[in-house]
């Protein structure tokens, strides 16, 4: 019988893809690619979209990270491959930078890999078997799905809550646990809501999966990404009971994403991770790690580069995330939540007053065609009826996007009376209500 369908399989060239592969699906890029992106001609573009921080070109690197790569290059001792882990100089480097007086670790607690979404892509990998599912918030990040979905993995989603600044909804994350639950993604700053969350809050959420005895996978790649008022916490330096996998790496807070250099911190507790430690080894063995030049300059990096290059960041991102607030929330039919940290904020759209657009990609589709503003909508995030916009555009282009979104939502927005829909536009020109009556109107609404 083999033999027979291996011929039957050799008459034509009919080859099969892996189930990985098949099984692969990006959510982002399943709705951005079939979406008509036709700016309007005579606008340019100014593109919301992309959480690339140099992009713009208006938020350049340290200098002192520019020099650690170029001074490794020219002591060509780094051109060869390194170990699968990382060097353990650069790993003791990363260990330094993240260790807090409550949560201490070493060299043989890190493991370098590309970039934060290769270290998420092992943690998953070496901690959930097809057909075990991981938790992962809603709205959030959407490789997680992709990662897990591809591996056989099922992937089940705990709310956040926009009116608690997107705090995680805990009785449904502990509600959500089940006897093949095998790991808790918590991002924390958020992609893409901008949340940074409170100490309170990072406990509850600890004991909520303590009692559960399930591990977390910490997504911190915005670590320190927070604003003034704000505090951050890493999840690891709050726990006493909970083992933890904590991903991060260069790409956000130094503004060098294409550099492709992340970590996993091992915060073991209970010698929970023995077996674990052991695994993430043998998948770091699949491949042979990131660049070994950022390696290699990973101690200067992390060391010497001066706090006021991300107090100037974080000053020109607080700055944006205030315009376009303040800008938004004057909007009829948006609803913008303030971000507390990171590179992004989360605007709500009050559908009903838009009853021409089938769903917030459709929304957003036509605000490119009309006004040359590219958001990306939330159901991207798997939260439809919000789209997200990122800070790190030049200030010049927030003031102009939003300009442009009001026009667009002023043309479109609509009053439900006794007959029917009427375009809020109309009533604007006919001096029937302003924009603080529409405002007032929409709150009361609500």
């Amino acid at each position: 019988m083999m033999s027979q369908e291996i011929k039957k399989a050799r008459k034509g060239w009919n080859i099969p893809v892996s189930k990985m592969a098949e099984n692969t699906f990006n959510p982002i890029r399943s709705i951005v690619d079939t979406m008509k992106i036709e700016p309007h001609p005579d606008k340019p573009m100014i593109a919301l979209s992309i959480g690339d921080p140099t992009t713009f070109g208006n938020l350049p690197m340290a200098d002192t990270v520019e020099e650690a790569v170029i001074d490794c290059i020219r002591q060509r001792k780094y051109n060869g491959y390194a170990p699968s882990v990382g060097f353990e100089f650069a790993r003791q480097a990363v260990a330094d930078y993240v260790s807090t007086p409550t949560s201490q670790v070493g060299a043989k607690d890190i493991i370098l890999a590309s970039g934060c979404s290769g270290a998420l892509d092992l943690c998953i990998s070496c901690l959930a078997e097809p057909g075990q599912n991981i938790l992962v918030p809603r709205p959030g990040f959407s490789l997680y799905k992709t990662l897990a979905e591809s591996l056989g993995i099922h992937v089940k989603q705990y709310d956040l809550l926009p009116e608690k600044s997107w705090e995680i909804d805990l009785e449904h994350l502990e509600s959500s646990v089940d006897e093949k639950t095998a790991a808790v993604i918590v991002c924390n700053p958020s992609n893409p809501c901008g949340s940074a969350y409170s100490k309170e809050h990072l406990f509850e959420i600890l004991d909520t999966v303590a009692r559960k005895k399930i591990p977390i996978i910490a997504d911190e790649i915005y670590e320190h990404f927070v604003f003034n008022g704000q505090t951050y916490h890493s999840l690891a330096s709050l726990s006493k009971d909970v083992p933890i996998l904590a991903c991060s790496g260069l790409t956000k807070r130094f503004l060098v994403p294409g550099w492709r250099l992340g970590w996993i911190v091992i915060n073991d507790r209970h010698d929970a991770f023995s077996q674990v430690r052991t695994g993430l080894l043998k998948l770091s063995q699949r491949i042979l790690g990131p660049n070994t030049l950022i390696q290699a300059a990973l101690p200067e990096i992390l060391k010497n580069t001066p706090q006021s290059f991300f107090d100037d960041t974080l000053k020109y991102l607080q700055t944006n995330a205030d315009l376009f607030y303040q800008n938004l929330s004057d909007i009829p039919g948006l609803h913008p939540v303030m971000p507390q940290g990171a590179m992004y904020m989360m605007v709500g759209i009050d559908m009903k007053h838009f009853p021409e657009f089938k769903s917030d990609v459709d929304f957003t589709q036509k605000m490119i065609t009309e006004q040359s503003v590219f958001c990306l909508p939330a159901s991207c995030f798997q939260y439809p009826n919000f789209f997200r916009v990122v800070l790190t555009v030049p200030t010049d282009k927030v003031i102009e996007a939003c300009d442009r979104i009001k026009e667009f939502c002023e043309e479109h927005f609509q009053i439900e009376d006794g007959n029917g829909f009427e375009f809020f536009a109309q009533k604007m020109k006919n001096g029937h209500i302003n924009g603080f009556e529409a405002n007032r109107f929409v709150e009361i609404e609500k």
